[in-house]
């Protein structure tokens, strides 16, 4: 089994091997492809051009022709993996579908917590569509300053600025807070257990492995 992790981020490498290392996979079933170009490019236009896309897509395909599965692991670019469809002969996931499944369920009041500006539209649009056929309801809120910690390496800032949104959160009464990208995943270990958000890593490669042993 070889799932391609497409990043847009260098940290996301150790997050996504440590979430593979937990679900049992083998020590060299991800093959990573780090492309930070993209978020940058996505971040320069203040939005996910045709351009940009077009080239996302271009990635996924050539990276489907090596693996038996791509999981593209950045929010911002998740639009571009829906886009590929049925193109490729292999399964091709982004990395917060299993986490907007995990998450709405009926009756629960949920905060979606984003870092970056461009996360917030897709991540809207993909919560929004699993939330009307679930019956569910959520809200998108961006961390303030988060962004600006992470892309100066301040990683542990970055974390606890996150961790301090999220017990916000529970405090003003959401029942389940999800962190919506794969950066975020660090914050969870600073909080504690009852205030335990949902995060992306582990839930998107658990439903690569289901997709793949399945099918």
């Amino acid at each position: 089994m070889k799932i391609a992790c497409l990043h847009t981020t260098h940290s996301n490498v150790a997050v996504f091997n440590a979430a593979a290392e937990d679900l049992g996979l083998a020590a060299d079933a991800l093959l990573h492809c780090v492309r930070p170009d993209l978020l940058a490019a996505v971040e320069q236009a203040r939005t996910l051009t045709e351009a940009i896309r077009r080239e996302t897509v271009a990635l996924i395909l050539d990276l489907s022709e090596e693996v038996d599965a791509v999981l593209v692991t950045c929010s911002t670019l998740g639009p571009a993996a829906d886009a590929v469809g049925d193109i490729t002969g292999v399964p091709v996931l982004r990395v917060d579908h299993a986490l907007a499944e995990q998450a709405l369920v009926e009756g629960r009041h949920v905060l979606v917590l984003c870092t970056v500006a461009t996360t917030l539209a897709p991540t809207r649009a993909l919560f929004s569509t699993i939330a009307e056929r679930r019956g569910a309801s959520f809200e998108t809120r961006l961390v303030p300053g988060a962004w600006t910690l992470f892309k100066t390496g301040d990683m542990m800032g970055y974390f606890r600025c996150i961790a301090d949104a999220t017990r916000d959160a529970i405090a003003e009464g959401f029942t389940s807070v999800v962190l919506a990208q794969a950066s975020m995943a660090g914050a969870a270990s600073l909080l504690e257990s009852h205030h335990r958000p949902l995060t992306s890593p582990a839930a998107a490669l658990a439903e690569a492995v289901r997709l793949l042993r399945t099918h």
